[in-house]
């Protein structure tokens, strides 16, 4: 069996050294294919591989064609919208992520990023605090947690919303958990964006829903630049000077943010898991999924059907 890396952004060298170590024991065999710069790179490496592992690297119906060996896909991290499931399914190769691993790096970046809004982008003028601020988590998932966990420490009142998770679940674990979205940005002075990008929730962070929010109010996104309607928040952030957006992800319309001095930050590429030890946790989760699905058939982290 041959598993292949294909990762137009590389693992850190030592995460490579783990997922070789977990994949050699198994009796399998490992292929690198590393800083690729065209689709055609892929399509060759991928045409003998029986399990493929991806960071952001897109699989579509035409990496699927070529690869008639291919069994299993895992996405080391969270969000999977990189991969066609549809086809995968088609194809009948099992497609899973490897939640978790990424989601401490991903809370600590948003406290980051909202120390440095909150301080005016250090640019010399006093500030604010996050003590006493009330927090809402839009998604109390993996990330959604961490960040509460670390609001805490920090002195904030924590809220959450999740339509798939339970009021008493959130609030077991000591958070108020607000009864719409609606109420989650009508009442929190900083909202955090946990979402994924589904039908349902692409675009749904328009106007309408973030202009309920209190005078200073603060949206930080470090789920995906899809979940953001940017024309309709664009035109609420020239009506409202009141307001600011910090992200990772940078916006398509990252030129006309730009208008927003003191108000706007983006990071130049999507920073959320690039740390040293969510690369390590997320590859090596990755190699023991492949392991225990080719040896096994376990196929507990699968997201298609």
């Amino acid at each position: 069996m041959k598993v292949l890396i294909a990762t137009e952004k590389p693992f850190a060298p030592v995460a490579v050294e783990g997922i070789k170590k977990e994949i050699e024991a198994a009796g399998y065999e490992l292929a690198l294919l590393e800083k690729y710069t065209e689709k055609a790179q892929l399509l060759d490496a991928v045409k003998d591989a029986d399990a493929l592992i991806i960071r952001s690297d897109k699989v579509d119906g035409e990496v699927l064609d070529a690869a008639k060996q291919l069994k299993i896909v895992v996405r080391a991290g969270a969000g999977y919208d990189n991969v066609d499931l549809e086809a995968a399914t088609a194809h009948k190769v099992v497609v899973m992520n490897t939640p978790g691993q990424n989601s401490n790096a991903v809370a600590e970046l948003v406290f980051g990023l909202l120390v440095f809004a909150v301080r005016n982008f250090y640019n010399g003028k006093a500030g604010t605090e996050l003590m006493g601020k009330r927090l809402g988590i839009l998604a109390f998932g993996n990330v959604g947690r961490n960040v509460a966990r670390i609001a805490k420490g920090f002195g904030m009142e924590v809220c959450a919303y999740d339509a798939y998770c339970p009021a008493e679940v959130i609030e077991a674990a000591g958070v108020k958990a607000a009864k719409s979205q609606d109420e989650l940005f009508e009442t929190c002075d900083i909202v955090s964006l946990h979402i994924p990008a589904t039908a349902e929730t692409k675009q749904s962070i328009n106007k309408s829903l973030v202009s309920k929010m209190k005078k200073g109010g603060i949206v930080v996104n470090t789920a995906r630049k899809e979940v953001i309607n940017e024309d309709e928040l664009i035109e609420l952030m020239q009506e409202r000077t009141d307001l600011k957006y910090v992200t990772d992800i940078m916006p398509d319309a990252d030129a006309a943010f730009q208008q927003f001095d003191g108000r706007y930050f983006s990071t130049p590429k999507k920073m959320g898991a690039q740390t040293a030890e969510a690369n390590i946790n997320a590859g090596i989760a990755a190699a023991r999924q492949i392991v225990g699905f080719l040896r096994d058939g376990v196929t507990k982290f699968q997201v298609n059907k």
